[in-house]
């Protein structure tokens, strides 16, 4: 983008030329706030909530025949939103189900692909990734009789930021059977270069995955054309369906007809679900990993959010969102040295996601005082406030007023009013 000048004009005209500012008007915005953190939960949009309330209409119309009758009919919706996502993730649309959460995805696809045999009986992962995924790596191998403290092998940061892709790869040893990583770090902001690892992967006979939460609806993926294994996803976020809103996965064609690790009666071929045999035979596509019957009220409003998607495109919300990001940072550069901001997240296009990581030792008394003013950052411990222009709603004028609220907190020490331990919720 042009040289940043620091002005609010500057802003101001930037959003004047804005090809998807009309999108900003579908959403419900913060009354005189700023909202910055929607990589952590994105707004509610009108879309979404319109598709909330036809769900509603439908079962108070159609009650149980809303199954066969509703439109698109309750049975088949997992599968038509995981048609409708395919783009996102660059899957075909038998690859990708609408179901379950992101750490039972996990879960699941875990149990599906881990399988430790001779020397191989162990699981890779990098020391960053978020708790969520440890958790249930950790519970996987424990589950295998296997100690984690062995058998769960992290690649280390040698910034406590990022990850580098060649110390991935040269873990990738003959000890490995299953490797699964984070699309973006959520705290850096990092973005791993997917297909090179599952390329790597793939030539040492591993099996590759992808948590992709702080990646849908920033990130354009390929994952078929990659021949990723698997992925899975939260729709909360950059995706917009609502908090705790129903996940998302992918698996790739070639392992279907695989038994899931965690067997469910909704993963039954749908033409013979309701024979009620006792026999498991699982669907020909990535439906086949549901689990449970999907949950109606919190999966509707990813019929909403993804017509926005649709209309706006991935690619066009990418290009956006790294001008966004870049304006962002340029801004911030600007700022007296002495403020002691600094930029934690890879500055490079490839390799950054769709937030700004911003260091400061005065973290969570920053992000108080930012919400005393009405704008809505993220924290992440020790000392991080990650920042998310959102393509889809925030202006450049909305971007340029943070990083003016960010030189003002120091400047005039507003920060020093709130405490230094953070909330429950961070």
């Amino acid at each position: 983008m042009t040289k940043v000048d620091g002005t609010v004009e500057q802003a101001q005209a930037l959003d004047r030329e804005d090809e998807l500012a009309a999108f900003r008007e579908r959403f419900y915005l913060l009354q005189n706030g700023i909202y910055m953190d929607g990589n952590s939960l994105g707004l509610c949009s009108r879309d979404a909530e319109q598709a909330v309330l036809n769900a509603l209409q439908e079962w108070k119309t159609l009650g149980i025949d809303g199954w066969t009758e509703a439109s698109p009919p309750w049975f088949y919706l997992a599968e038509e939103l995981g048609k409708r996502e395919a783009a996102l993730v660059g899957g075909k649309p038998e690859e990708v189900i609408v179901a379950g959460s992101t750490t039972v995805n996990l879960h699941q696809l875990v149990s599906t692909f881990f399988h430790p045999q001779g020397t191989r009986t162990k699981i890779l992962t990098d020391e960053l990734n978020f708790p969520s995924d440890q958790y249930a790596l950790q519970s996987q191998l424990l589950l295998k009789g296997l100690d984690p403290a062995e058998h769960l092998v992290l690649v280390k940061s040698r910034d406590g930021r990022v990850v580098e892709e060649e110390d991935i790869i040269a873990a990738m040893t003959d000890e490995i059977a299953l490797i699964m990583l984070p699309a973006v770090l959520y705290r850096s902001g990092q973005l791993l270069d997917m297909e090179r690892l599952t390329t790597e992967a793939h030539a040492r006979g591993i099996v590759i995955g992808f948590d992709c939460c702080h990646s849908i609806g920033a990130v354009p993926h390929h994952f078929s054309q990659w021949g990723t294994d698997f992925a899975f996803w939260c729709n909360y976020k950059y995706l917009n369906a609502g908090p705790g809103s129903v996940g998302g996965l992918y698996v790739n064609e070639r392992h279907f007809g695989t038994r899931p690790g965690l067997s469910g009666w909704f993963g039954y071929r749908k033409d013979r679900q309701f024979d009620m045999v006792h026999e498991f035979e699982p669907a020909d596509s990535a439906g086949a990993w549901q689990i449970g019957t999907t949950h109606l009220l919190s999966t509707a409003p990813l019929l909403g959010s993804l017509k926005i998607f649709e209309e706006a495109g991935i690619d066009r919300i990418r290009a956006k969102s790294l001008r966004q990001t870049e304006y962002m940072m340029q801004l911030i550069d600007r700022l007296p040295v002495e403020l002691g901001y600094s930029i934690g997240n890879p500055r490079d296009d490839a390799r950054r996601g769709g937030h700004v990581s911003l260091e400061h030792a005065e973290a969570v008394r920053i992000c108080k005082a930012l919400k005393a003013r009405h704008i809505i950052p993220d924290f992440r411990f020790p000392n991080v406030i990650r920042l998310a222009p959102i393509a889809l709603y925030n202006t450049y004028e909305e971007i340029w007023r943070t990083v003016e609220a960010l030189r003002e907190i120091i400047e005039n020490r507003e920060y020093e009013a709130f405490a230094t331990e953070r909330g429950v919720v961070a």
